[in-house]
């Protein structure tokens, strides 16, 4: 099990590893949907994620919890404990890889790697690049004609409109057209 360095309250995200047996990959299946929705309910989870192998027998489930000790709450609970119990014999985990993340690595993650995000300050200089552009039109188009609204009113149309597009449509687009400078190494 390799794990970074946490800071209280921040966010934290697991990956858990999973070699299941030939022949078992439908147990295992419905096995990950239910303890997938018993970590949804348990205080801190943030989300639950399985990705499926294309070849072989190991399964890795994505888990973002709000701070890691509520991870840890949940990894030592009883209730994953009986859950774990139920697939003796199929499945075995075998290990963990535990991350601190600020929020905006899911911007600029690849799905089915283990790719680090990349350094901050290219999120950053990214994320100027996706939202400004977006921040004009909405300054010119949108907000001249909302002068007359409270504040609070005026003040969520901001957000409202460019929080959905930057996530479902800009920042996606941005990391893939960016992709060789945002993840280039160091060394190279």
């Amino acid at each position: 099990m390799s794990t970074t360095e946490v800071r209280r309250g921040e966010p934290i995200t697991t990956v858990l590893t999973w070699q299941v047996r030939p022949g078992h990959e439908h147990e295992f299946e419905q096995w990950t949907h239910g303890i997938a929705d018993c970590a949804r309910r348990f205080p801190g989870n943030e989300g639950v994620s399985w990705l499926r192998p294309e070849d072989g027998h190991r399964f890795h489930a994505v888990l973002r919890w709000s701070d890691p000790h509520r991870l840890a709450a949940w990894l030592e609970s009883d209730e994953r404990a009986a859950w774990h119990r139920r697939i003796e014999g199929i499945a075995t985990e075998l290990g963990s890889e535990r991350q601190s993340t600020t929020g905006m690595e899911t911007w600029f993650s690849l799905p089915g790697t283990t790719v680090q995000s990349p350094p901050r300050w290219k999120m950053v200089l990214t994320t100027f690049l996706g939202a400004y552009p977006f921040t004009l039109l909405i300054q010119w188009l949108v907000t001249p004609s909302t002068t007359a609204w409270p504040l609070p009113l005026r003040s969520a149309v901001f957000p409202v409109v460019l929080l959905p597009v930057l996530t479902y449509l800009v920042m996606p687009a941005l990391s893939r057209l960016l992709r060789l400078w945002l993840y280039r190494s160091p060394d190279s």
